[in-house]
């Protein structure tokens, strides 16, 4: 799947779109539901999104989807109202917060597997700023967005966090490590 390159003006809309349905969450303790015929043909598609919020620069809640379910819009109103509400790692975000919040929305591309022969040739092979990735070990997985090279630009250490993520020691490696790659257009 083709990164997205929407208008200035549908990436605004998302951006709204995930303001409102936040909003709509504080009033109602339910996510906006929308009707997607009110909506341009390319907020139409199914698309995998994630939904990031901030608030005074550090992490406030960040839900989303690895596989494309839902229309694009409808994925963003979802996975905004669960950011603010049912992120397990925050409490519930307060009518307060709403206008302090910086409102990120990742478009996933399809994730495509990576083929590697050991822990060192997979580092070899990230691309730090552009790589989502994905790690699958049995019953455990994890992901993070490319935005994550921001605060862990070094491979080996992105890596040994996502371990951890995922419920892995730092410093875990088999052979059953199961790697699936993705970039994100980032709106916000």
């Amino acid at each position: 799947m083709a990164p997205m390159s929407l208008t200035e003006q549908n990436r605004k809309r998302l951006l709204d779109l995930a303001k409102s349905s936040i909003a709509h969450g504080l009033k109602t303790g339910k996510a906006l539901e929308i009707d997607i015929n009110d909506y341009p043909p390319e907020l139409t598609v199914p698309r995998a999104t994630f939904v990031t919020l901030q608030k005074q620069g550090q992490l406030r809640g960040c839900i989303g989807m690895l596989e494309a379910i839902r229309p694009l819009a409808e994925d963003v109103a979802k996975n905004a109202f669960f950011a603010a509400f049912k992120d397990y790692r925050f409490p519930p975000l307060e009518a307060d917060e709403l206008d302090e919040l910086n409102i990120h929305i990742s478009i996933l591309s399809l994730a495509e597997p990576v083929i590697f022969s050991s822990e060192q040739d997979l580092i070899e092979q990230l691309r730090p700023g552009i790589d989502g990735l994905i790690m699958e070990e049995g019953l455990k997985r994890g992901t993070f967005l490319p935005s994550v090279w921001e605060s862990l630009p070094d491979p080996r250490q992105f890596l040994q966090h996502l371990k951890q993520k995922a419920g892995l020691p730092p410093h875990y490696w088999s052979d059953g490590v199961k790697i699936s790659r993705y970039t994100a257009d980032i709106i916000g």
